[in-house]
């Protein structure tokens, strides 16, 4: 697990005790100026004050406080108004507060107390000593103008001394941009020390902790300069208030409201904008916002709204309201009917794949950020993770459309749980779709049905084998993560029994969308299974903190159920146990082979089944032994869509499997149980009735047999020039991505031979699923996104569109977005640095495609998109393979061909008889054809054959050429590479 970094010299040795029963409730005042100010709360589980509430006391400059009396309660709710009807409610949500000192500042809750050492109420804070002076104090100023913080603690250790209590004391607003704290050193000329926002967001000097000496010392960019002139000395304070806003448009679609404006100016900056609405039942709302953007969603139906818009700048000053927008709602869409997968044979339609979350924002209201939003730097780019959404893909159909795509491969769909899980594979609700993906109108059903309504597939990625570090909701959710003591305070959220994690939901006590307040506790759990609970290990976290026992997954701890999770770890990724261990702590590992596991998950995924998805995509497919999927999950699958749909349905619909043999070999390593081709097949042997013993029957049974005495197949290959029937009697259900090739695109030549050396293992490699790159990893596992060359891409393509199997295409690489960079590398950057950055800039405008391949109009950036010389080349192998039923689903041979990427193909059935003859990039000799007319599809040229000879001149780089028997003729326009 990776956490926000900061240090801390002293570690508790163990739990503390059960928390405090007040709470002294703190109030900034300077961007209210009421004339009075009361506290109106109901203890968690109590009743409320009797309106207005309990008169709150001045504290210090800007601030107001009330302590109050919690009995047993662990918080509680609360609201704030000037007793004359004015009132702050938190956006109509109220405020959720713990216990101890907490401020609520501009609509943010911290746990600091802004007054310590301030001198008492109405004081201002200690007068900051010249340089020099003072040996036994420090004062220092923290520049908050990059980290935009409100509330700024200085947690800090005088040398010799002790660390100060987590997460420090508040600081004090110094001048515009500058917070400062002058604190008692002792016998102490310098300390160490950390800033925090009191929200779990550190500056740490970047793990290292700042020194600073007595005297005047500022930070500022993570720069300290010691016996500094007061930064504030000579600036005169900001009371300019920054210019109103302008040009306040409200746009209803349905239940939500898009509001717009012009930014305001100031004579130093403009911080946040605050937004009024009213309207509906809630009455007034108030919410802050930083860009000049907000949208609102799940209003009321058929409700007008008036919004009202004030700047704000760091000093507090307000400007005036903007003129008012009003917006009225209209229906919330109904729910979508459920649909029907096309049921057509998979190999006729190229696979587009998306990052959902990474694709296109159609819906801004329902972005989140995470748990490392900050720390990845995804915050300073304005790019919160999740940020995609289904609407942005339904909007964008017409653009994959136009590519000549007929099947989209999405991300993992079902809630997730983790601190960096828009990817989508840290499955916690299997029975939920993840709220950060859907909008009004944009359900999940909605982009089903949508896709459908274009003649386009929906392959939904899966996950049997893990769920989240958080368990699965509705089958194992742990409750023995801890311990929250003064070191994890900032770490875990206070509980909150009347809240339930769905992903985009904010808890209010944390004022964190990623809830962790069910998952510690302070004494040890009733229940507990999880050996020596609580007790401090030697270890810490790489922040420094200490690390006790079960505060993290970890399979061996006794902690997890058997019947639902395995509990050992995976030490050989060849071996028996790499189907029946964790992979890493943050991937739960299912027992697959219980049956109360197996009803969830076929339960779970019947869902989708019924909403109508065209197939699956599984997940670390090779994790789960063979024995389980043929016995459980392909027949639950198989039976699920014929009762639904109907046995046409059920025989097209597409299952492929992520077998990650990232070898050269043939055969992984020599491990048959480890290879791609093996589950493909179904078992040769009766295995004991218990799915456990069975799977480690058939594990030691095959591995004895070897590579030798494997099934082989013709299923993909002509007998001379001739097609034949395929046999799938013995075709387990799953097909696989084609990993072999897929490691060799570093070059089309590697990928071609390397591919055709496994197809005889395989039980069917026309419907193999071939990509050059992934989400996961470039061509021989590299880490980075494909960064050949464009003729290189080319060259791949031609090679994926006209070869055995279903051309597959990785968003973005049809104009080698992000080529070279770093696919993941964790929660620790930004995304827009790596090979999943946002490709939605990309996408604006106007796009529409009424056919496969052919765009009818483009506008704006998307214009320039489909431009690029790899769009027209994609665009045209579509329409030649569309074209070309051998191309689709033919079986091939190289039998009497020269040449380094040839091959002949063929595919007969009904009317029906297609035959082409290939060559990508070099010259080409085909003997032993059948006699007649041959057509280049690229060309148009046209060979008449007498004596079943063929001859092909190198088309070039990237170039092919599609000779076929009494073909259509040359198919589209000539480009870069096509021609």
């Amino acid at each position: 697990m990776t956490l926000p970094a900061t240090s801390f010299s002293d570690v508790e040795t163990a739990p503390v005790a059960a928390a405090e029963s007040t709470a002294t409730v703190f109030y900034y005042t300077k961007t209210k100026n009421w004339a009075a100010y009361n506290l109106h709360y109901a203890p968690d589980g109590g009743s409320w004050t009797t309106v207005p509430g309990v008169a709150m006391e001045a504290a210090c400059t800007d601030w107001v406080k009330k302590t109050v009396n919690l009995g047993t309660a662990g918080g509680l709710q609360a609201t704030f108004n000037n007793g004359s009807g004015t009132w702050d409610n938190n956006a109509g949500q109220n405020y959720d507060l713990g216990t101890g000192a907490i401020t609520v500042k501009d609509g943010v809750v911290a746990h600091s107390d802004p007054c310590a050492g301030t001198g008492g109420p109405g004081t201002d804070p200690t007068p900051s000593p010249s340089p020099g002076q003072g040996a036994n104090s420090a004062t220092v100023y923290y520049s908050t103008a990059t980290v935009g913080w409100t509330t700024t603690n200085l947690h800090y250790q005088p040398a010799g001394g002790a660390w100060t209590a987590v997460p420090g004391i508040g600081m004090e607003a110094a001048c515009t941009g500058w917070m400062r704290r002058t604190v008692d050193l002792g016998s102490a000329t310098s300390m160490k020390a950390a800033f925090n926002n009191g929200n779990g967001t550190w500056d740490n000097n970047n793990g290292g902790d700042y020194t600073l000496t007595s005297g005047v010392s500022t930070v500022k960019d993570r720069v300290v300069v010691k016996n500094a002139t007061d930064p504030c000395a000579a600036q005169v304070p900001d009371t300019q208030a920054p210019s109103v806003p302008t040009k306040v448009t409200a746009k209803a679609d349905g239940v939500s409201v898009l509001l717009t404006w012009e930014p305001s100016t100031d004579d130093k900056q403009v911080t946040r904008y605050q937004v009024t609405r009213t309207g509906g039942t809630k009455g007034t709302v108030v919410t802050d916002v930083a860009s000049t953007v907000l949208s609102v969603a799940d209003l009321e139906e058929k409700t007008a709204y008036t919004f009202t818009v004030r700047a704000a700048d760091a000093a507090g000053n307000l400007s005036a309201a903007s003129a008012a927008a009003t917006a009225t709602t209209g229906v919330k869409p109904p729910a979508a009917a459920q649909g029907k997968p096309l049921g057509t044979d998979p190999r006729k339609d190229p696979i587009y794949f998306v990052l959902t979350a990474r694709f296109n924002d159609g819906d801004s209201s329902n972005n989140r950020g995470g748990g490392q939003h900050e720390r990845s730097g995804n915050a300073a780019n304005n790019d919160p993770m999740f940020r995609g959404d289904f609407k942005g893909l339904i909007n964008k159909l017409d653009y994959i459309k136009g590519l000549g795509m007929s099947a989209i491969w999405i991300t993992p769909v079902v809630l997730n749980r983790s601190d960096y899980d828009y990817h989508g594979y840290h499955g916690y609700d299997f029975y939920k779709v993840d709220r950060r993906l859907e909008s009004a109108g944009a359900s999940y059903q909605d982009l089903i049905n949508a896709a459908h309504a274009k003649g386009m597939k929906i392959y939904q990625d899966v996950v049997y084998n893990h769920s989240s570090r958080w368990g699965a909701k509705g089958l194992f959710t742990p409750k023995h993560y801890g311990v929250r003591d003064a070191q994890w305070s900032w770490y875990y959220d206070e509980p909150n029994s009347s809240f339930e994690y769905d992903g985009l939901s904010v808890e209010p006590k944390s004022g964190k969308s990623h809830y962790n307040g069910d998952l510690w506790s302070t004494a040890e759990p009733t229940g507990n299974t999880c050996l020596n609970w609580g007790r401090p290990t030697p270890s810490t976290s790489p922040e420094g903190y200490r690390i006790y026992n079960c505060q993290w997954p970890n399979a061996t701890s006794g902690a997890w159920p058997k019947d639902v999770y395995h509990t050992c770890w995976l030490g050989n990724w060849e071996g028996e146990d790499s189907r029946s261990c964790w992979l890493h702590d943050d991937l739960a590992d299912f027992n697959t082979e219980s049956a109360k596991a197996q009803n969830y998950l076929i339960g779970a995924y019947n869902k989708y089944i019924d909403m109508g998805v065209d197939g699956f995509r599984v997940d670390t497919a090779v994790h789960i032994p063979r024995t389980t999927w043929n016995r459980r999950f392909l027949p639950a699958i198989q039976e699920r869509v014929t009762q639904q749909h109907g046995a046409e349905a059920a025989k097209n619909f597409f299952v492929f499997g992520e077998v990650g043999a990232f070898v050269n070999d043939k055969w992984n390593r020599g491990s048959v149980n480890h290879s791609a081709q093996f589950f493909t097949w179904k078992e040769r042997k009766e295995y004991s009735a218990d799915d456990a013993k069975a799977a480690l029957e058939m594990y030691e049974y095959e591995n004895n047999a070897g590579t030798a005495a494997q099934p082989t197949s013709t299923n993909a290959f002509l007998a001379g020039n001739d097609y034949h029937a395929p046999d799938h009697s013995r075709f387990s259900g799953m097909n696989i991505i084609d990993m072999r090739m897929h490691m060799n695109f570093g070059d089309a030549s590697n990928a071609f031979h390397n591919g055709k050396d496994s197809d005889d293992s395989v039980n069917d490699p026309t419907y193999n699923v071939v990509y050059v790159d992934s989400h996961d990893y470039g061509p021989n596992k590299s880490g980075e996104r494909y960064t050949g060359g464009t003729d290189a891409w080319a060259e791949n393509m031609s090679l994926m569109w006209t070869f055995r199997g279903i051309p597959t295409l990785y968003y973005g690489s049809e104009i080698e977005f992000q080529k070279g960079k770093k696919i993941d590398c964790g929660p620790t950057c930004p995304l827009a640095t790596t090979g999943r950055a946002y490709y939605g800039d990309h996408l604006q405008g106007e796009v529409t495609a009424s056919q496969f391949g052919k765009v009818d109009s483009a506008s704006g950036a998307v214009a320039t998109t489909l431009s690029q010389p790899l769009v027209k080349h994609v665009q045209r192998l579509n329409e030649i393979r569309r074209a070309i039923p051998a191309l689709q689903m033919g079986q091939y041979s190289t039998e009497g061909i020269s040449g380094e990427i040839a091959y002949k193909r063929r595919y007969t059935a009904g009317g029906t008889d297609s035959f082409a003859l290939v060559t990508v990039t070099h010259a080409a000799t085909y003997s032993g054809i059948p006699n007649g007319t041959y057509k280049d599809a690229v060309t148009g040229d046209t060979r008449v054959v007498t004596d079943g000879k063929l001859s092909v001149a190198a088309p070039g780089k990237g170039n092919l050429r599609v000779y076929v028997l009494n073909g259509p003729g040359r198919i589209g326009t000539a480009g870069t590479y096509l021609k």
